[in-house]
């Protein structure tokens, strides 16, 4: 008869062990990953706000309502900078969703096999220009164009609508810098929503095409509902990189300290704004009103996140399409 040995252990005792204390270890690093991230974001908007606490206590409300930006009477508001934030990158993606999204379902829909791969490899490769050379490319090439051929344009026929006006335009202006925005964020939305769309089961297109359906008809009811959340989600990831942006911006948008009241109208954003005057700050009240400015966008941003994310919920609710 075998005695068992009480201080023996099995090799499967040994290894459960081992995958326990392993499950916790990994557990554990990727926790405080999390918790580093979001610390690391509590951290940076308490270094904002206590820089812009002197504006802040200073002006209160009345930074957000001011339209002047005034270093000699020492008065500072940031809604120039918003409005030109807001309307260059609303105009930015009215431009570049019609584009990314039209792309996007050629290549996954109507384009041979063999040319797919090549276009979408271009097309994410303009991702990877630095926003400096669209700048240049901006200020060298599409603003003599926008001056002499496509302003005078859009003022024969959009006069009577009071979004251009008729006076000398230098191609420096909300519309052009909406213009590099729409190319800078199109190669993103594109690239999102194609994978969306890839993603997209056979099954599902196969029976549209069953019951007669067209090619349009499978897009437009078969696909286009399904992938709808990630082309969402690409229209949101370039909408954040249109109001972040800032050397592409600063070199076209004319830098301005004015609510621009035209297409035609020089302006900044508050990312230009930034970079044109944090280091030329005269006093500690300017430096503080420009930390403040930051702090409107960062919360601009958020705002604007957290609302898409709110619409895409209620969106996929009414509907109930596209859900797993």
């Amino acid at each position: 008869m075998r005695w068992a040995n009480p201080f023996h252990r099995s090799s499967s005792t040994a290894n459960r062990g081992v995958s326990k204390w392993g499950d916790r270890t990994f557990f554990v690093l990727t926790g405080a990953a999390a918790l580093a991230v979001i610390g690391i974001l509590i951290a940076y908007v308490v270094a904002i706000y206590y820089g812009a606490k002197p504006s802040i206590d200073l002006f209160g409300f009345r930074f957000l309502t001011t339209r002047v930006w005034s270093e000699e009477t020492n008065t500072y508001g940031v809604v120039p900078f918003a409005v030109g934030t807001l309307v260059t990158s609303a105009i930015a993606l009215l431009i570049a969703v019609p584009l990314s999204l039209g792309a996007a379902m050629f290549l996954t829909q109507q384009a041979p096999p063999w040319l797919r791969n090549p276009v979408g490899q271009l097309i994410e490769l303009l991702a990877a220009i630095p926003s400096i050379i669209y700048g240049l490319w901006g200020l060298v090439v599409l603003v003599p164009i926008m001056r002499y051929d496509i302003d005078p344009v859009l003022f024969k026929w959009l006069w009577w609508t009071g979004l251009v006006n008729g006076g000398p335009t230098t191609g420096l202006d909300v519309l052009t810098a909406s213009v590099i925005l729409a190319v800078m964020v199109i190669p993103t939305i594109t690239a999102i929503s194609r994978d969306s769309l890839a993603a997209v089961p056979t099954s599902q297109k196969e029976a549209a095409l069953s019951i007669g359906a067209t090619h349009w008809e499978v897009t437009r009811h078969a696909v286009l509902p399904y992938a709808r959340g990630g082309i969402f989600a690409g229209i949101v990831l370039g909408l954040g990189r249109a109001l972040g942006e800032t050397m592409a911006v600063t070199l076209v948008i004319g830098n301005t300290n004015q609510v621009p009241n035209s297409l035609f109208s020089p302006a900044q954003t508050i990312s230009t704004l930034l970079a044109n005057q944090f280091f030329e700050a005269v006093n500690s009240t300017e430096h503080a009103a420009l930390i403040e400015a930051g702090l409107v966008l960062l919360v601009i941003t958020l705002l604007v996140n957290v609302g898409a994310r709110v619409v895409l919920l209620r969106f996929e609710r009414g509907r109930g399409v596209g859900q797993e």
